[in-house]
């Protein structure tokens, strides 16, 4: 059985206040999609001038999010970056509840993390039709309501990474096979948490 790999787990404040800057989380998203790319592509993609974006990078890659892709490039004038984990990062807001400005900085992450998915979803909604019928037929938004304890909840949550996990793997082997025949990106949103009606 393959060791189970684990995101890396944000615990220093100092550290998960690097995304409270938009920008920087949308970088990351961006370079995560496209596994490596330099500071001028991603400011391309951001509309914004290539020496604020290659700032950013640096700032991200102070606080271990990216790193320098040195394997890229053919003439070393200019820096490719990668994310520094292929698992992500992630975070536990009762690390950071214990002090009003721990409880900030998860309130004003997590809110973009959510704001920047909604502007995701909303884009391709947006953009559906010229996506065509195989795609629209194959993408899907769920709800279920559920009862669970915490400890269900937290076991759910485990079983979905693991299922996603293996998908993200199987289309990685597909394109470094060269299966990139009708593959695309795909972003997939789960959320679990409690309410009360």
């Amino acid at each position: 059985m393959a060791p189970k790999r684990k995101s890396d787990q944000i615990t220093d404040l100092s550290r998960l206040k690097a995304f409270t800057n938009p920008l920087r989380m949308q970088l990351y998203r961006l370079l995560f999609a496209a596994g490596t790319a330099t500071a001028s592509q991603l400011a391309e993609q951001v509309d914004e001038a290539p020496s604020l974006v290659s700032y950013h990078l640096r700032k991200l890659a102070e606080h271990g999010f990216v790193a320098e892709a040195r394997d890229q490039g053919s003439d070393g004038r200019e820096r490719w970056w990668r994310v520094a984990s292929e698992e992500g990062w992630a975070y536990r807001t009762s690390d950071f509840a214990d002090t009003p400005e721990g409880a900030a900085v998860v309130g004003a992450v997590t809110h973009s993390l959510v704001d920047t998915r909604v502007a995701q979803y909303r884009a391709y909604l947006g953009q559906s039709a010229a996506w065509g019928k195989e795609w629209t037929d194959a993408a899907f938004t769920s709800e279920w309501l559920l009862e669970l304890t915490p400890a269900e909840l937290t076991e759910m949550n485990e079983e979905l990474e693991a299922v996603t996990r293996r998908w993200r793997e199987r289309g990685k082997a597909a394109r470094s096979d060269g299966a990139t025949e009708n593959r695309e990106q795909v972003s997939v949103h789960l959320y679990g948490f409690p309410f009360r009606p």
